[in-house]
């Protein structure tokens, strides 16, 4: 099922009409319709589109509201702290304990074999 577009279409009123409040009405809708923002979803999975519209069923709504209560309750949730992996292991691991390793003694850096061979 494809998702459809919904358009506002108004008629410039005749002459001798009230043309000014028929523009007046016009302006306000226009105004309204934009101060909302809208989202057109392609390529939507036919079983996500089934849960929604289970999920919206159930909670006595349409589809598109209950989309929109999903955006505003997922957005209105802090992110989560974003870790590098070195601090995400450490959490994961602390709980265990930490294992005390010996340091091994610092030695010069030998010649590579092949450098030893030139001589």
């Amino acid at each position: 099922m494809a998702w459809g577009t919904l358009a506002l279409i108004a008629e410039v009123p005749a002459p001798g009409e009230d043309s000014y409040q028929s523009l007046s009405a016009i302006i306000a809708s226009s105004a309204i319709i934009e101060s909302m923002a809208n989202i057109t979803i392609r390529n939507l999975e036919e079983t996500t589109k089934r849960k929604l519209k289970i999920r919206a069923a159930m909670n006595g709504r349409s589809m598109e509201q209950e989309a929109r209560e999903i955006l505003k309750s997922a957005l209105s949730q802090s992110p989560k702290k974003q870790a590098n992996l070195a601090e995400r292991i450490r959490d994961i691991f602390s709980p265990l304990g930490g294992v005390e390793l010996e340091r091994l003694p610092r030695e010069p850096i030998r010649d590579p074999q092949w450098l030893a061979e030139r001589e």
